[in-house]
């Protein structure tokens, strides 16, 4: 079993050569990168549309590509892999499960949004109810992105710079100072993009990125195994198969971070918010050239998703082979297990990649914030009279203000008493399942008025405080099944407002044929494939496949999942060949 006493922070094992070859490694990836985002954006964001939606002309590859990255932050690199060393593989359902919620934005939510040529979900909403519920729901998004997500991306992706750099020591400087130095460092750069290239900008730098996440993401699994296997990766392979099997369990009980029972509560709901309404996922879907498009982008997506065990979660199982239990902090088991296993010439690769993760959901989230702003604030506010050169100058001015805001509040996150992500898990929840609520009613209930959603979020915010603030001590209710009960009580008064004061005429969907919307031809059978997938994974992370040995079912479910694919396939193929 290796030592981990020099992976604790404040003990840097980086010599001053090998900082040397770091940092200029991780320089030159970086530049790339924004050359070649630089080179894709000429001339591309002069206008509302190329600064706001990439002009309408994203390609399925960068769709995915920005999506990934988008998701995929520095804190979940840290963060997964640290509850799979502490815990066992249960936290992969918030990103396995994500890939149900892609299928229905490639299906249900994606081509109403299209068809109505929206820039924003505000936008939708307006169209489908008013101008008031529009200001509510964009005043929700800002708030929530301004106090809490964007200085929470900027802060977790520091810290974990922090704690695979000893930053204080190599400035020699305390601990505040050097979050706060790291914090103005990634944000600046992160902000650039934003700034000055729009979402077209952001969409190239996370496909770049996302490759070299791709990377790193099977080249630490494979490294490690192999230092566990003493130079063999299939005995390492073999140890994390055959002994604390636990450590696979993806089945999680009541006491792990993520029990099994709510994948079917308000995760369902939670990541139906974030997949198919929340703006600064969504934008990049709405920039599609065309619905097939963006359907083969969302659901690429998907299949990314059900990677993230192999790439994100199994080096943490692997870092508690290698150290066992004796971390100072599980969150250190990820760094741990990259300055064992990484050369040095590739720490620098690694280093790039990581602060491209914070950079795309930082910079993802400052143009998002700045297109609801323009779109949705400042062009309501001139009566829609806005020239398209005014639009983007005034989106860089508000990004940049944006960006200094968060370098102000991101710092404070360090004192928050229970920690950054019960900070962000309750505020996220002040207006999560309201808005997927209110658009799932807003696409299927056409009599409701708007009365109803105004209701909802008032209600909402008033209900969700009580339970996180008053009554949890006494109810005890996991905040993931407190999401589904909202989401049912509040569709249900919003059909009842419906049913006793329907709106005088029933909303009419009026459709805007700005981009083709004929869909994918292999759109079903890829979301019958993907959703397989999910199921597989579940099954080899599960008592009947890898954990206490592989059970007599394991192989006959898989062969029958394998053979519904193959059937579906066929069938679908079939089926177009007679059209």
């Amino acid at each position: 079993m290796l030592t981990h006493e020099r992976f604790i922070l404040g003990d840097s094992n980086l010599g001053t050569e090998d900082l040397v070859i770091t940092l200029a490694t991780a320089a030159f990836f970086m530049l790339f990168v924004a050359y070649f985002s630089y080179r894709k954006t000429l001339g591309e964001v002069n206008t509302k549309d190329g600064y706001f939606l990439a002009g309408r002309g994203l390609s399925s590859v960068f769709i995915a590509g920005s999506l990934l990255l988008t998701n995929l932050s520095a804190s979940q690199l840290i963060g997964l892999n640290g509850s799979a060393y502490g815990f066992n593989l249960s936290s992969m359902g918030w990103e396995v499960t994500a890939a149900v919620s892609t299928v229905a934005m490639a299906f249900i939510f994606l081509p109403r949004y299209l068809a109505g040529a929206f820039t924003t979900l505000p936008q939708f909403l307006s169209d489908r109810f008013d101008d008031g519920l529009r200001r509510m729901t964009v005043l929700l998004f800002m708030v929530g992105y301004g106090l809490v997500t964007i200085p929470g991306v900027l802060y977790s992706g520091s810290i974990a710079v922090l704690q695979l750099f000893d930053v204080p020591t190599l400035l020699s400087i305390n601990y505040s100072q050097s979050l706060m130095v790291t914090i103005i460092v990634i944000g600046c750069f992160g902000a650039m993009y934003a700034v000055l290239g729009g979402l077209r900008a952001v969409a190239v730098s996370d496909t770049l990125n996302g490759i070299g996440l791709l990377i790193i993401g099977v080249a630490v699994p494979i490294l490690g195994l192999s230092a566990l296997g003493e130079g063999d990766v299939l005995s390492g392979l073999k140890i994390i198969t055959n002994s604390e099997t636990h450590k696979l369990n993806a089945i999680g009980s009541a006491n792990d971070p993520t029990p099994f029972g709510t994948l079917f509560t308000g995760m369902i709901f939670a990541n139906l918010f974030y997949w198919c309404t929340n703006q600064y996922v969504i934008q990049r879907t709405l920039a599609a050239k065309n619905l097939a498009e963006g359907q083969k982008g969302v659901l690429f997506s998907g299949f990314f998703k059900v990677l993230v065990p192999f790439l994100m979660m199994i080096p943490g199982v692997i870092a508690f082979h290698l150290y066992g239990e004796g971390m100072e902090s599980i969150d250190l088991a990820y760094p741990a297990l990259i300055r064992d296993v990484l050369p040095v010439y590739a720490t620098g690769f690694f280093l790039a990649v990581l602060l491209g993760a914070v950079f795309s959901s930082f910079n993802s989230l400052i143009n998002s914030a700045a297109t609801l702003f323009c779109l949705d604030i400042y062009s309501p506010w001139k009566n829609d009279n806005v020239t398209d050169s005014e639009m983007v100058r005034v989106a860089k001015i508000a990004s940049l203000l944006i960006a200094l805001f968060s370098f102000t509040v991101a710092p404070l996150l360090q004192f928050a008493p229970e920690g950054l992500w019960q900070v962000m898990r309750i505020f996220t929840g002040f207006y999560n399942i309201p808005i997927i609520a209110i658009v799932m009613i807003g696409l299927f209930a056409r009599h409701v008025p708007a009365s109803g959603p105004k209701i909802v979020i008032v209600f909402h915010i008033i209900a969700y405080a009580m339970f996180q603030f008053v009554l949890d001590d006494y109810i005890g209710i996991h905040f993931i099944h407190l999401y589904a009960i909202l989401f049912f009580t509040e569709i249900g008064i919003m059909l009842l407002v419906g049913y006793f004061s329907p709106r005088l005429e029933t909303w009419t969907f009026h459709r805007k044929e700005v981009v083709d919307l004929t869909p994918w031809r292999y759109a079903v059978p890829c979301a019958v494939t993907l959703l397989s997938c999910v199921i597989a994974v579940y099954l080899l992370f599960s008592p009947l496949g890898l954990v206490n040995g592989t059970s007599v079912f394991f192989l006959p479910l898989i062969t029958l999942l394998l053979f519904s694919n193959i059937l579906a396939w066929y069938l679908y193929s079939k089926a177009i060949q007679t059209r």
